[in-house]
């Protein structure tokens, strides 16, 4: 088997002394490359090949993700693993989307974390046996938003605006108790606790 050039990107000693012990006992498959910050491998990677990248998420000056879409722009054949306890579903997909080849957990076994290496390098997706399930864990499906008759959405227009009932209700050419009434078919509907929320669901679902 040819030699892999491994770079191990992290900013805590221990997980890179760990990473360093796991892979160093095998100086004919493994050389071995370790850096605390993403910047100093893009400046590596310059000069240097590169077969594969650990690279961690949290790194302390910057994002693993912004590092992974720069390092695949510089060495595009350069195989790239994220490593990290970030579990969120959204973090390992935009790592994938941005270029990486992989992710893994940082609770993964040693044999886990090499056989996710042997993989990538030979052109498969690696994940290791926790993100796997996290992928194919069924999402859930948004909630679905209630429908509005159309003057609901004007006094739910007007309240985002600030509005007080007397306000809307001569705006509207309605009385007072039927913007009230309004106004607490509208917080039913949406399971909200005050105005604010309100208008903070409204706001982020694009309804005003």
């Amino acid at each position: 088997m040819d030699r892999i050039t491994l770079a191990i990107v992290d900013d805590h000693p221990m997980i890179l002394e760990g990473l360093k012990s796991l892979f160093s006992g095998d100086v004919d498959r493994y050389q071995l490359f370790f850096f605390t910050k993403g910047e100093a491998l893009l400046d590596f990677i310059q000069e240097n090949r590169v077969d594969v990248v650990l690279l961690d998420i949290v790194l302390n000056d910057g994002s693993g993700l912004d590092f992974c879409k720069l390092i695949k722009q510089k060495s595009k054949d350069t195989v790239l693993l994220g490593i990290s306890n970030q579990e969120e579903r959204s973090i390992i997909f935009r790592f994938l989307e941005n270029g990486g080849n992989g992710y893994i957990l940082k609770n993964a076994d040693a044999n886990e974390i090499v056989c996710c290496v042997e993989k990538a390098v030979a052109g498969e997706l690696a994940l290791s046996r926790k993100v796997q399930e996290i992928m194919l864990t069924p999402m859930e499906a948004p909630p679905q938003l209630p429908r509005l008759t159309k003057r609901e959405q004007q006094v739910l227009q007007a309240i985002s605006n600030g509005l007080t009932s007397a306000d809307i209700a001569e705006k509207l050419f309605i009385s007072v108790i039927t913007v009230e009434t309004h106004r607490r078919n509208l917080l039913q509907k949406f399971t909200a606790k005050n105005m604010f929320e309100l208008v903070k669901i409204a706001t982020e679902n694009r309804l005003i």
